[in-house]
């Protein structure tokens, strides 16, 4: 057996495990941490139980069980087993058990003590797969609480081991690993931005070829951009190269060529990320890095969880790169130049940070335990724990106090997201088919939207698979095809599951798993449409849906604005009321309408945020009416009159005096209208009401007596001229400021005053233009106004133009005709 670097460190790996029961355990890649450590706990005799290891990928699982038992001279179901989903081969025999890590969870869930099992080992945790971080979380509950004598170890390739080993309260054992010299060769200059990836990989996959020996590794992010890259390079290789597809819904034995080593010319696998650390291609001179990666992302569009397609970060590329120097040096091409480099992250994030989280919120709640509380090493956000708890009550999966239903636990036995679960609860074999199709990609291209198409498809209805082949994703169809097969033998293994309805139409079972993406077309425009979790979506208006005044929309673009619907299907108002029955309600409805500048008043029969009915409110209470007009004010603004602004402004000036008086600035009344404008809104119900209503009793009314009396002493609203006239003093200038006929002030000795402040007068021509404005009335009369004198009278002759206006007597009338 070949002695891997990985066995220089088993010692103290054993001799920690021993004594403390855990460990973090950081090797590069081709270490030997999967082929050896499980075999070193078995052979040290460190448990008498069962040793679960938990890998990533059920391509990783099955290909490290099949090493572990070689070493073994056995086959895998002996000693060594494996169990993934869908798939198990084990015996009683089997003492160390390969697993993913969704299996682990349901181990967990169904015996928390985890009776007969010994030994956790978490393989290639770097990459902080939601599951792992989760199933590490639950290993220490376990550990801490019931099973203190369970053995826990994190393996990882690049994960800054420190973090990881804090969590644990676990040493660091570090291999350094054996690895030759790479050469890194980036590209001379950036791709032009309209070049396909498939095609630009596959010239550098050539290069690579013609420059280099030995086997080339190419990583592509999925199996699409595999199968484009393998009929570009078919043609244009040697017939002495082995072309080698290599991801993780390839057959076993597809796989296993993969892995394999040639007995004779040269090897190319085109492999997704599954070949950076999980595996072992042993054969491997060159690699060729395509520089993109595909993550579970949450998609807004599918609600669930999907893979999405991003730039590998420098982790992975440092990682990827260290597969050309296993077995000697070797060389790594980049498609990417080496000034790109710099803009790459550095670490892929944890999937807990961006991932759907309402499946773990689910097994959480299964759990029994706050999301808060348990030991995450790096903990879920807040937000979107928040948003899956209020899907999963809305599926009944949780009660109202957040706790696991019996509906809740029937969904947390089958193998899918909560939404699906739900609908193949309630649905029955009918819905496998459908929820097979939402798990997985969109199996047509070029189709329009409707959902009943892809079924069409899956069932081969009218011959479809004839009529429109250039349409069908083959691939993705098998894959379909298997995974229902398997939710129907799930199903079977589900005694205790409540009886299904029979007979549920596609969009019945759509909107079950759907019940927040039931859309209604937005009155007068056929392409958008308002959903009943409250955001709106848009249709190709070509699209024959968009004719269809209800929709259940269960795809989108993602768009957080307004999403564009790629897959929906209609569904009948009756459909719905038979689905959601106790949860449509009348509601009555008093809001500003913005487009219609008023109130409107209806009463609605709503589901969610959309209304299935919508009827005038004939007999609307005033007070309701009045609230919502609140909101119109708040949309249109105050605008105050001359008298109204003229009464705020002596306000203002008594309160910088000192005065206890209410803020009346137009940011404080429009914050406080709730307080002083409610009672004066009656009648009032459009932006014309508004623009007609008189402010002035409401502000008045902010003040009582006392306040009004003070108001009026300290800052009068007029002055009185000498003829008895009430002229209004504006006090929103810099001086309280009048403005009247310069004759009316004609015999006015002393300048006028507002308590001891003069006021600003402007005086004015007959024609009520302005003459002069003084703060100095008499000295005025004594200075200037003989200029004035003399160019008014010619203008005016009609009117009084004393020599000594101090002795005249004032007067607003002219003088009669001939004088």
């Amino acid at each position: 057996m070949t002695r891997l670097p990985i066995e220089d460190a088993l010692p103290d790996l054993i001799a920690a495990l021993r004594s403390r029961g855990r460990a973090v355990l950081q090797a590069p890649p081709g270490a030997g941490k999967t082929t050896r450590v499980p075999l070193a706990l078995l052979d040290a005799g460190l448990t008498k139980g069962r040793i679960v290891m938990l890998e990533p990928r059920r391509l990783a699982a099955r290909a490290a069980a099949q090493r572990l038992s070689e070493q073994l001279g056995e086959s895998p179901g002996e000693t060594v087993g494996y169990r993934i989903r869908g798939e198990s081969n084990v015996s009683k025999r089997t003492r160390i058990e390969v697993v993913t890590e969704g299996i682990l969870t349901r181990m967990i869930q169904s015996d928390p003590e985890l009776t007969g099992i010994g030994a956790v080992l978490f393989d290639e945790f770097h990459e902080r797969s939601l599951n792992a971080d989760f199933g590490l979380a639950l290993c220490l509950e376990i550990a801490d609480a019931l099973r203190d004598d369970l053995i826990l170890v994190a393996m990882s390739a690049t994960l800054d081991a420190q973090p990881v080993a804090d969590l644990m309260q676990a040493p660091v054992i570090t291999s350094q690993g054996r690895a030759f010299p790479v050469e890194t060769r980036w590209l001379p200059q950036p791709l032009p931005k309209r070049t396909r990836f498939d095609t630009a990989l596959a010239d550098l996959i050539l290069q690579a070829h013609q420059e280099t020996t030995g086997g080339i590794l190419a990583f592509l992010p999925g199996e699409g951009e595999i199968r484009r890259t393998e009929a570009l390079l078919k043609p244009r290789l040697p017939p002495d190269t082995h072309l080698r597809p290599l991801f993780g819904a390839m057959d076993l034995s597809a796989q296993r060529a993969a892995i394999r080593p040639e007995q004779a010319g040269r090897k190319l696998v085109l492999a997704t990320s599954i070949a950076e650390t999980s595996l072992t291609i042993e054969d491997i001179r060159v690699v060729v890095d395509g520089g993109k990666a595909r993550r579970a992302r949450f998609d807004p569009g599918s609600g669930m969880s999907r893979l999405v397609t991003e730039r590998v970060t420098r982790a992975e590329a440092t990682q990827r790169a260290g597969r050309a120097g296993r077995i000697a040096p070797g060389t790594a091409y980049r498609l990417w130049t080496k000034g790109e480099e710099g803009s790459l992250s550095p670490f892929p994030p944890a999937e807990i940070e961006n991932a759907d989280l309402a499946g773990l919120m689910l097994e959480i709640a299964l759990w029994g335990a706050d999301p808060t509380q348990l030991p995450f090493l790096t903990p879920p956000p807040e937000r979107a724990c928040t948003e899956a708890q209020a899907l999963l009550q809305m599926l009944g999966a949780l009660d109202a106090e957040k706790r696991i239903t019996a509906h809740g636990r029937a969904l947390s036995r089958l193998p899918l997201h909560p939404r699906l679960a739900h609908m193949l609860t309630l649905g029955g074999r009918e819905a496998v088919n459908l929820a097979a199709l939402l798990s997985d990609r969109d199996p047509l291209t070029g189709a329009t939207s409707d959902l009943s198409l892809r079924l069409d498809a899956l069932r081969d209805t009218h011959g479809f698979s004839r009529r429109r082949p250039e349409q069908i994703n083959r691939a993705a169809l098998e894959r379909i095809k298997t995974e229902a097969k398997r939710l129907t033998k799930s199903m079977r293994r589900a005694p205790e599951r409540p009886e299904p309805k029979e007979n549920f139409t596609a969009a019945e079972m759509a909107a079950l798993a759907y019940p927040d993406r039931i859309g209604l077309r937005r009155s007068g425009d056929s392409a958008r449409y308002q959903m009943s979790g409250g955001k709106g979506a848009v249709m190709e208006d070509h699209d024959p849906l968009a004719k269809e005044r209800l929709i259940v929309v269960t795809d989108t673009d993602g768009n957080p604005r307004e999403a564009k619907i790629r897959q929906a299907v209609a569904i009948s108002l009756a459909e719905i009321r038979t689905l959601f029955n106790e949860r449509i309600i009348w509601t009555n409805l008093c809001e500003w309408s913005k487009r219609d500048r008023r109130v409107i008043a209806r009463q609605q029969e709503r589901l969610g945020a959309i209304a299935l009915d919508d009827r005038i409110w004939k007999d609307a209470p005033d007070t309701a009416l009045a609230r919502a007009m609140l909101d119109g004010v708040r949309d249109l603004g105050i605008t105050l009159s001359d008298a109204e602004r003229r009464f705020t402004a002596r306000v203002a000036l008594a309160r910088d005096a000192g005065q206890d008086l209410p803020d009346m600035s137009p940011e404080a009344l429009l914050d406080t209208i709730e307080t002083w404008l409610l009672p004066y809104l009656s009648g009032v119900r459009s932006a014309a009401d508004w623009k007609r209503l008189d402010l002035l009793p409401a502000l008045r009314a902010m003040l009582d007596w006392n306040q009004l009396q003070s108001l009026d002493t300290a800052t009068p609203a007029h002055f009185t001229t000498p003829l008895g006239r009430q002229i209004p003093i504006d006090y929103s200038g810099d001086h309280p400021e009048i403005s009247l006929r310069l004759q009316e002030l004609l015999g006015q000795k002393t300048h006028p005053m507002v308590g001891r402040t003069p006021l600003k007068v402007t005086l004015l021509s007959p024609a009520q233009r302005p003459v002069q404005t003084t703060m100095d009335l008499p000295g005025f009369w004594s200075g200037s106004y003989a200029d004035v004198r003399k160019d008014m009278r010619a203008r005016y002759p009609r009117h009084l133009w004393p020599e000594d206006p101090t002795q005249a007597d004032p007067t607003l009338r002219a003088k009669p005709r001939g004088t």
